[in-house]
């Protein structure tokens, strides 16, 4: 070998190396020990776990109460057995968000009527986008909303992304207006099937304090607050009296 030749070798082999070091660096980071302090162990990896983990664990397990609602949807009303309704996700993001129906097929045109008909009907669902006597409503769908189990399909929006186990309320388009400056608070997490306002009063608090309870769990929630508002959920899927669902 000559003398030129073990130069070109050597600088070949010095690149080579150079290369190799360079690729190997981000591997060496993960040779330091894990600690809670890792970008990726933080907490929306640990939320986005739970959800996944806790939204498969429902669905297979409950799955034969899943199949028994939607016969018994089916057979107490025409239509489908699904209701899809557009809601505002994290950052504005519209999601399509899926319920087990809870009224009869036509209840978006049945409600135009009523609140041209009636100005207390008009009135009281702009102040709470809600009816407390709401004649739309089937029998199996008010057993539903006493219990939450309608919100049973919103599952598959936790396993989609669009939404959280745990989160402030899904809001429709037309409400974002009622939170003024607190809207973009609320919506840098996603909505969640349940929350604090699920389990403290629902429909019977007043629209101004809903708001309170959203901002207040956009700024402060923790997987502490999380647990806690499950095992509360829990208790008013099985003791639903007076939770103010209707």
């Amino acid at each position: 070998m000559t003398v030129n030749s073990q130069l070109i070798s050597v600088k070949l082999l010095r690149g080579f190396t150079s290369k190799c070091l360079k690729c190997l660096q981000p591997l060496a980071k993960l040779n330091r020990p894990i600690g809670l302090s890792l970008p990726a162990w933080n907490g929306n990896f640990s939320k986005r776990l739970f959800d996944i983990v806790f939204s498969l664990f429902i669905l297979i397990v409950f799955s034969p109460v899943y199949f028994i609602l939607m016969t018994l949807i089916a057979i107490d009303s025409p239509g489908s057995v699904f209701y899809v309704q557009k809601r505002v996700g994290k950052d504005r993001q519209l999601f399509n968000c899926i319920k087990f129906r809870t009224m009869v097929d036509n209840a978006d045109e049945m409600l135009q009527t009523m609140m041209v008909n009636s100005p207390e009907i008009h009135q009281e669902f702009q102040d709470s986008f809600k009816l407390k006597q709401d004649p739309r409503i089937t029998k199996i769908g008010n057993f539903l909303r006493l219990t939450s189990l309608d919100e049973f399909p919103q599952f598959w929006n936790v396993l989609r992304g669009d939404m959280s186990v745990v989160g402030p309320r899904p809001l429709v388009p037309e409400e974002l207006p009622k939170y003024g400056n607190y809207i973009n608070t609320v919506l840098k997490i996603k909505p969640g099937i349940t929350g604090l306002w699920q389990v403290s009063g629902r429909n019977d608090i007043p629209y101004p304090k809903r708001v309170q309870i959203d901002v207040y769990y956009a700024t402060s929630h923790n997987w502490l607050l999380d647990l806690m508002i499950v095992f509360k959920t829990i208790g008013v899927i099985l003791f639903p009296r007076n939770n103010g669902a209707y």
